[in-house]
């Protein structure tokens, strides 16, 4: 059972999606405005927030950089059917996913589950060092110089997939189906701002990254080692 925190003004959505994931096996914490979702968050410690990104007040996309701020907390954000600004503002503020509304239960917990697995991710080998990179991959932390960063699981996965063969190109689809599970065309911008967050806390300089490196028309790789 997984701890949801669902932040939605609408409060027959709201209603309905706490019935629905609770037949799913989650229990469901509710807000109905962004500024009660923060306080929520404080004092809930949930493992997901599934977040509304038009709230009244606060809107979702600052609640989004607020949660980020303090917390590697997944986010899933629920966002207007083909609303491609909404998408694209709420993956740059942090969110790790999105559902379109209307919201189906089943693609929602769907969602949520294949966001809880990232975190649960292990491998046999202990730790491996690149450069001022440690990357433990039974204890599931990184470490640059000595500062453990606070990564996402979603970037954290990322980053131990990329890591698995450094050198080797993965394309987008490819990271699409390790980390999010989708099995089917996904969004390549959900693997874009992710990696953009990443390199902006494993790199000496993101605008020039070392370890996670474009490939122009394939997709990315890490390296050089």
């Amino acid at each position: 059972m997984a701890q949801i925190l669902l932040i939605e003004d609408d409060q027959s959505i709201r209603t309905s999606l706490a019935l629905a994931l609770g037949r799913h096996g989650h229990q469901t914490r509710e807000a109905d405005t962004g500024e009660d979702g923060l306080r929520m968050l404080a004092s809930a410690e949930p493992d997901v927030v599934v977040l509304d990104l038009m709230l009244p007040g606060m809107d979702g996309f600052e609640v989004c950089r607020r949660i980020r701020a303090k917390s590697a907390v997944p986010v899933i954000m629920l966002t207007a059917r083909g609303d491609d600004f909404d998408v694209v503002g709420g993956l740059e503020a942090g969110a790790d996913d999105y559902v379109i509304k209307p919201v189906q239960p089943r693609v929602l917990d769907a969602r949520i589950r294949a966001v809880l697995r990232r975190g649960t991710f292990a491998e046999q080998t202990q730790s491996d060092r690149y450069r001022d990179l440690t990357i433990d991959r039974a204890a599931l932390t990184v470490t640059k110089g000595d500062q453990q960063l606070a990564l996402t699981p979603t970037e954290l996965r990322v980053l131990l997939e990329l890591s698995r063969s450094p050198g080797q190109v993965l394309s987008r689809m490819q990271l699409l189906e390790l980390v999010w599970e989708y099995d089917y065309l996904g969004d390549s911008r959900l693997v874009d701002n992710c990696v953009q967050r990443l390199r902006a806390k494993i790199e000496d300089e993101p605008a020039r990254p070392v370890f996670v490196q474009t490939v122009r028309g394939f997709g990315y790789r890490f390296g050089p080692v």
